[in-house]
C-alpha cells in the first residue's frame, strides 16, 4: 500500500474591501446653496410680508429645522410651492436658511432682535445659543434688567440665569441706571428679598428701594411697606438710622421698620453678640458667601495677637483683625457665621473676646469670661450655645463643661466628662456633643 500525504484544505482569502469615509460635508453644502441660489432643484419658496422670495430644497431645511419638518409632513403647506412666513421677518429669514446652507452667521447688534425670534421660532438652536452668547457678552449695569426681561420672554433658561446672577451681583451699579426704574413690583420685591444682592452696605438697598417708589410716587408707595420688610434697616448704621432712614417722609406707613431697627441697636450696645430673630437682621450672603479658614494667635517665639484668614477660592492668606491680647492654646467658636469667639489659652485662661464679623470694620472685642481657667480647651457650638469643654485648668486635666447662652450673654456649668481632657477633638452630630480623645 503506497503511503499517502495528507492533502491539506486550501486557504480561502478573504475579499479586499477598503473602507472610506468622508470626513466633511462642507462641498456637498456649498453645492447645494448654489443650487439654491440659481434655483436648480428647488421644490418650494418661502414669501415674507413684504414680498421677499426664498428658495430652498424642503429635505435640507427639514433636516436642519423641526419647524421645517413639522411644516413639510403634517401641515397643509406640505403639498404647496410656495409658503407664506407671516410672521418673520424677511432679513432674519434669509440669514437662517442661509445658516442651514452654509453653517456660518454673524450676530449684531442690528440683527440681533429680529434673529432671536425667528431662530426660536424656527427651532435652530445653535443659533438661538450664538445670540445668547452674543448678549452675554454684551451685559452690563446699563442693559443687565433689558437682557433678562428679553431671556424670560424667549424662555432662555442659561440666560435668565446669568442675568439675574449679574443683577444681583452688581447691585449698586445697577440700581444707579434707568432700567431698574422700571421694574415692576414684583420684580423689585424678589430683587430687594434676595439674599444674594452683593452690596457693600444695606444702605445702597434702602436708597435704591426709595428712588424706585419716588419714581412712580403715586402708583408705587402702597408697595413701600412690602419692600421695607425686605430692607434689612438693623444692619445699617445707628447714625445713618438717625439721619437719614427717620428724617424719610415717606416711611410714614412704615414706622415699625424703623423702631426695630433702633431697638436691634440698642441691644447691640448692651450685648456684643446679638442673634437675628428675623431676615432683616441676618446679612445678605451672596453666593452662599464662600467659606473660609480662620487662624489666630498661637505661639513662636512669643505669643502672638496676629490672625489669618485663607481664601480657598483665591488660594491665599491674609491677615486679620489683631486679638486684644497674645492668645495660644485657647479655642474658637463660630456662631450663625457672624461671630467668631476666641476663650481661653496660656494667658488669661479665662477670658472671651468676640469677632462680629457682619459689622463694617470687625475688631475684637472683650465679652463675658467663662467660669473656670482653660488652656488647650475643646469648643462646640449647637444652635445658639457654646461649649467649653475641658482644658487645663491650672491644676491638671479638667472634666468640667460649661455653656454660653449667646442670647443671655451668660455662662453656665453643665455635666462634667467621666475623665479629664485636654487638647480633645469636639464634634457635633444631630444636636449632640461629642467629645474624641
Amino acid at each position: 500500500m503506497q503511503n499517502t500525504k495528507e492533502i491539506s484544505e486550501p486557504i480561502r482569502c478573504e475579499p479586499a474591501k477598503y473602507e472610506y469615509k468622508k470626513s466633511c460635508y462642507a462641498e456637498i453644502y456649498q453645492v447645494l446653496q448654489s443650487f439654491r441660489k440659481e434655483e436648480i432643484y428647488c421644490d418650494f419658496q418661502l414669501e415674507t410680508n413684504d414680498g421677499k422670495i426664498i428658495n430652498g430644497h424642503k429635505v435640507v431645511l427639514a433636516s436642519a429645522s423641526p419647524y421645517f419638518h413639522a411644516m413639510f409632513t403634517n401641515c397643509d403647506e406640505k403639498n404647496q410651492y410656495l409658503v407664506i412666513m407671516k410672521q418673520l421677518d424677511s432679513t432674519a429669514l434669509q440669514l437662517l436658511v442661509n445658516f442651514i446652507y452654509t453653517g456660518e452667521i454673524t450676530v449684531t447688534e442690528n440683527n440681533l432682535q429680529i434673529l432671536l425670534p425667528a431662530s426660536n421660532l424656527l427651532q435652530l438652536q445653535e443659533v438661538k445659543e450664538v445670540c445668547y452668547d452674543f448678549l452675554q457678552a454684551q451685559m452690563c449695569p446699563k442693559n443687565c434688567i433689558g437682557l433678562n426681561a428679553l431671556a424670560d420672554l424667549h424662555s432662555c433658561e442659561q440666560l435668565l440665569t446669568s442675568s439675574e446672577l449679574y443683577i444681583q451681583q452688581h447691585f449698586s451699579d445697577v440700581v444707579d441706571g434707568n432700567e431698574f426704574l422700571y421694574l415692576s413690583s414684583g420684580q423689585m420685591v424678589k430683587l430687594i428679598a434676595s439674599d444674594e444682592v452683593k452690596v457693600p452696605s444695606e444702605e445702597k438697598v434702602f436708597e435704591s428701594v426709595i428712588r424706585w417708589v419716588k419714581h412712580d410716587l403715586g402708583s408705587r408707595k402702597c408697595i413701600l411697606p412690602q419692600l421695607m420688610e425686605h430692607v434689612r434697616l438693623p444692619l445699617t448704621s445707628k447714625e445713618y438710622i438717625l439721619k437719614k432712614v427717620v428724617e424719610e417722609p415717606l416711611l410714614d406707613n412704615c414706622k415699625n421698620y424703623v423702631i426695630e431697627a433702633l431697638h436691634f441697636h440698642l441691644l447691640k450696645s448692651d450685648k456684643l453678640i446679638t442673634i437675628p430673630h428675623n431676615i432683616r437682621a441676618k446679612p445678605r450672603k451672596p453666593g452662599g458667601m464662600d467659606k473660609v479658614i480662620f487662624v489666630v494667635g498661637g505661639e513662636g517665639k512669643n505669643i502672638i495677637t496676629s490672625t489669618e484668614w485663607y481664601d480657598p477660592k483665591m488660594n491665599r492668606w491674609h491677615f486679620g483683625p489683631k486679638l486684644i491680647t497674645p492668645r495660644s492654646g485657647g479655642g474658637l467658636a463660630v456662631v450663625k457665621d457672624n461671630f467668631v469667639l476666641c476663650m481661653g489659652g496660656i494667658i488669661n485662661s479665662q477670658s472671651v473676646d468676640v469677632l462680629d464679623l457682619s459689622s463694617e470694620s470687625p475688631r475684637w472685642e472683650p465679652t463675658v469670661d467663662m467660669l473656670v481657667n482653660r488652656f488647650e480647651l475643646g469648643v462646640g457650638v449647637i444652635n445658639n450655645y457654646v461649649y467649653a469643654v475641658g482644658g487645663d485648668d491650672g491644676s491638671g486635666y479638667s472634666n468640667s463643661v460649661e455653656m454660653f447662652d449667646c442670647k443671655t450673654q451668660d455662662w453656665s456649668i453643665v455635666t462634667n466628662m467621666y475623665t479629664g481632657r485636654i487638647g480633645a477633638g469636639i464634634g457635633v452630630l444631630n444636636d449632640l456633643l461629642y467629645v474624641v480623645m
